[in-house]
């Protein structure tokens, strides 16, 4: 993947939190990504979630014992992916939004618990005008968290 954000088609500039406002429709408290590390078009993106103990979720899940809902990171995981499709199909402006529409493949290997940092890396397996599929990566400090290919549609706002 390559390391820096770029090249002709890409961003001269990297996403930090408010790019990455400008490329999803998400707001707090279900905005996932905080920014975008790399980004290569057509092809992956390396995105990063700061998991902080003021996260809503962690209230009820678990009290005593704080644990980011599995459902959470594959929703990060897609947030990722649309930036990558939003900037691969260039959507920006359309009024177009990238849909969930199949998770696959889920699999929970490690606890995301607060104070780390989540690296999000996701990418194309298909990519078509209307429907995307994509593999999904999430791992703290090098050690996978969850894994899963999904499908999105893309459709009207």
């Amino acid at each position: 993947m390559s390391e820096e954000l770029g090249g002709d088609a890409a961003p001269a500039a990297p996403y930090d939190v408010t790019r990455v406002m400008a490329a999803l429709p998400h707001r707090y408290p279900l905005l996932l990504v905080d920014r975008v590390v790399s980004l290569a078009l057509d092809e992956e993106i390396h995105a990063v979630k700061a998991v902080s103990f003021n996260e809503q979720f962690f209230q009820g899940h678990f009290p005593g014992r704080p644990i980011m809902p599995g459902v959470l990171q594959i929703e990060a995981l897609a947030q990722a992916a649309g930036i990558l499709a939003v900037e691969s199909l260039e959507l920006a402006g359309s009024g177009k939004l990238v849909y969930f529409m199949a998770i696959e493949q889920a699999k929970f290997r490690a606890p995301v618990e607060p104070g780390c940092l989540l690296d999000l890396n996701a990418g194309f397996i298909q990519k078509r005008a209307r429907v995307c599929k994509f593999w999904g990566k999430a791992s703290v400090e090098g050690k996978l968290t969850c894994e899963v290919n999904f499908t999105a549609m893309i459709a009207d706002g």
